[in-house]
Parts: structure tokens; C-alpha cells; sequence
């Protein structure tokens, strides 16, 4: 979730993605295949099972010489993946009739996949996704993203598809074209033929492919989707095109007037203590360190993992509980970082401008007596009322390390944190 850039201090800087401060939308596969029958990109036929039986069935209901089996979760590589509990190889196969997606799907359903984008872990397969095996000649690329760069949306295409967009970009960048769009306008006749050429379609199939590229758009546009990405976007020997695999996103932000589309969410697959600090208005992202993290303020919280990187601490967390954090917000934030089975020492750096300090140390010390304090706290406070807010700390009888400044209260809890695990 974090990448690093080495300064001219010779140390390193965290520097979050824009991910860590927004909440996006992910679709299943099949939830975005649905999505796209509805505004009229060509797909080929699916169903969708949550058991071995139902797999059987949803083969038994369709005609075709081969059937694709597909595990639903939110991770890139399931075709090279393997499950966790019984070793099988692949979360996608291929069968030829229901009895043999009967035996795959009792080998997915219900086991951890791992993949090049989960951890070792893997991730739970909950259902599959059964489709009509294709009689594919070509597999491109295609995606829709509104790019900063130009300030609207860009068709990127590319006639190397089925396989890491990032790879060709490195390997062969001269296979990747980008198309800006005026967002007023859509893309124009003149650009869909430019994109049929550079994906080497033959001129007879450029009216198809026109019309899979305005459908594409239409979707992106009228979801209000940050990303539509095909991968394969395939041209079969029948001469047909049809959007064979595909990933959108959504901003959280679009919720207001995308309720249908956002009503498709599902959590599961999600950290739960993402879910609960939305629910009360904050941001939190978990991280591989051992230092929770309570801060306000987006800034403040990325400079706050700075600072520990620097005095070499490792957050577990970025936690931004917002300008206006309530007593109420800091006791469900306190519950949260104590569920993160990693944290040995928590850290709380709050600047007490819309909200002040002495508010905020009544938090502390109420989530303190409610949840307990099983790691060492440290605590600094800056801003309105500060020195109430140290005082009530400081008299409360309970074991809170206080801290002058940032500085001061990374080097605290880099010390608490490297004396817990010399303990353990």
C-alpha cells in the first residue's frame, strides 16, 4: 500500500498513494460483466455458483464444447495461483462438462487462493464465475481512466493483451498508445478508427470495434467509474469482439448518485477494521509494521509515518480520525488499533486546532479504562487547550508516556516498541 523514495538525507520517506485517502469500489468479475450487459458491451454467456452443484447446474444449462471456471476474488494472477489447503494449481479452469466443473469447484469452493497480488495467505473463494468457453485469435488491451496529466478521461489500448499491462509498459512501451478524450465530446470517429489500427484490426471489423470502444466509454462515463479495464479485450476466429476479462473501480465519492452500482459491494474480502473506522468517518489502512497509529489529518498522519520510518519504527497502520475527531471517535479508534493482533506500541499525535485537546485526552483516557492498555501509549499533543489535555494524562494515575513533539514522542515509542519485542 506504500511505496518508498530514497531523499537526499540518505533515509527513506513513506509516501502513501492517493488509495490510502480514499475508499474505492471493487466488482467482482462477474458483477462487472453484469454492469456491461446492461449498457450493451459484448460479452460472452456466464453464470454464477457458490457450490459444486450449482456449478453443475449452470453448465448443465448452457451448450458449448468448453466452459471457463473462474474464482471471484478481488486479486489479479488466479489462472497461476494455487490454493492454500489442498495445493491444487489455478483458480481458473477449463471443463469440458458438468461433471468435471463439479470436480473443480469442490477444489476451489470454500479453500484460499494465493496469486502474485495476495499475501501468503491467499484469499477465500466464496463463489465462481462459469462462462462460455471462447475461440479466441487475438487477446488485446483496453481501459478507460481519468488521467491527472490531461484532466479527464484516456483510452489506453495496447495489441498485447492477456497478460501485465506494467510488463509490456517496460518491456515494449511502444505497444502501449493513449488516446486523451474530451469529456464533453467522447471519443470521436476519428480516434476509434486510430485505435482499430493500432490494435492491427482488419478494416472490416472497424465498425465493431467502434462500437465496443463508444460502449466501453458510455459505461466509464455513466458510473461515474476512476477505472474500466479489459484485459483480454478479444477478437475471436469468428470474427467477433467481446470484453473477456475486466476490473473496474469506483470512487467512494460517486455513492450519492450510483446507490445501483454500490449496492454490489462486497465487504468480505475487506479488512474489517477499514469497514469500522469508515463507519465512523476515518481513514485507515493497515501496514506491516508494529507502532499503531491515531492521528488527525491526512498530513499529519503521513508525516507521522515519516517521522517513524526516520527514528526506525514501522507503522501498523495509517489511521487519519479527521479534523474534527469526537471523544466517541477516539474510543472506537483506540478498539480498533487494539484489534491489530501486530501493534506492541500505539502511538497517538493529535493537533488540537478544530478540536481541542483536553477533549481529546478525556477520549484517551475513557478508551484506555474501556478497552485496556495492553501495549505502551505514547501521547502528544499540540494545539488548543494542550497543556489541560497533559495535565489530565499526566493525573490520571495510568501508565501514558506524554511527548513534547513529534520527535520527542517517535523516539518514545521506537524505545517502548524495541523493549516489547526484546521482552516477547
Amino acid at each position: 500500500m506504500l511505496h518508498s523514495l530514497q531523499t537526499g538525507f540518505n533515509r527513506q520517506l513513506y509516501i502513501p498513494k492517493l488509495s490510502l485517502l480514499k475508499r474505492n469500489l471493487n466488482l467482482h468479475e462477474w458483477q462487472s460483466k453484469t454492469l456491461m450487459q446492461k449498457h450493451n458491451v459484448s460479452i460472452e454467456e456466464f453464470k454464477v455458483a457458490d457450490t459444486p452443484q450449482g456449478v453443475f447446474n449452470a453448465i448443465e444449462e448452457m451448450d458449448y464444447p468448453v466452459y471457463v471456471i473462474k474464482s471471484q476474488i478481488f486479486a489479479g494472477g488466479r489462472g497461476r495461483g494455487h490454493f492454500v489447503e489442498n495445493g491444487f494449481q489455478g483458480g481458473v479452469q477449463f471443463a469440458k462438462n458438468a461433471s468435471e466443473g463439479y470436480k473443480f469447484a469442490e477444489k476451489m469452493l470454500g479453500n484460499h487462493l494465493v496469486t502474485k497480488q495476495t499475501d501468503e495467505k491467499g484469499k477465500i473463494v466464496r463463489s465462481l464465475m462459469i462462462s462460455q468457453g471462447m475461440n479466441v485469435k487475438r487477446e488485446l488491451y483496453f481501459a478507460v481512466i481519468m488521467d491527472r496529466v490531461t484532466q479527464g478521461p484516456v483510452i489506453i489500448v495496447s495489441p498485447k493483451g492477456g497478460t501485465s499491462i506494467e510488463e509490456v509498459a517496460e518491456e515494449t512501451p511502444e505497444a502501449i498508445a493513449k488516446f486523451p478524450i474530451d469529456i464533453e465530446l467522447g471519443p470521436t470517429i476519428e480516434q476509434k478508427m486510430k485505435i482499430a489500427e493500432f490494435l492491427e484490426f482488419n478494416k472490416e471489423l472497424f465498425p465493431k470495434v467502434a462500437k465496443e470502444v463508444q460502449a466501453l466509454y458510455d459505461l466509464f462515463i455513466k458510473t461515474d467509474s476512476s477505472q474500466v479495464e479489459i484485459n483480454p479485450f478479444a477478437e475471436t476466429k469468428e470474427g467477433d469482439i467481446f470484453s473477456l476479462d475486466a476490473k473496474f473501480n469506483f470512487d467512494d465519492n460517486a455513492f450519492f448518485r450510483q446507490k445501483e452500482v454500490f449496492s454490489m459491494a462486497d465487504r468480505s474480502e475487506e479488512d474489517p477494521r477499514e469497514l469500522e473506522a469508515a463507519k465512523m468517518g476515518s481513514s485507515y489502512v493497515g501496514l506491516d509494521g508494529n507502532i499503531g497509529c491515531m492521528v488527525n489529518g491526512a498530513g499529519l498522519a503521513m508525516a507521522t509515518l515519516d517521522v517513524l520510518k526516520m527514528y526506525g519504527g514501522e507503522p501498523a497502520n495509517f489511521l487519519d480520525l479527521g479534523g474534527g475527531a469526537s471523544k466517541d471517535v477516539v474510543v472506537k479508534a483506540f478498539k480498533i488499533l487494539s484489534s491489530h493482533p501486530n501493534v506492541k506500541t500505539i502511538l497517538v499525535n493529535i493537533f488540537g486546532g478544530i478540536v481541542r485537546c483536553d477533549m481529546i485526552a478525556n477520549g484517551i483516557l475513557e478508551a484506555v479504562k474501556e478497552v485496556g492498555l495492553d501495549v505502551p501509549l505514547v501521547v502528544r499533543l499540540a494545539g488548543t487547550n494542550v497543556e489541560k489535555g497533559i495535565k489530565l494524562m499526566n493525573d490520571s494515575g495510568l501508565p501514558i508516556i506524554t511527548a513534547s513533539d513529534l520527535g520527542d514522542a517517535a523516539k518514545k515509542v521506537v524505545k517502548s516498541v524495541n523493549e516489547v519485542v526484546k521482552k516477547n
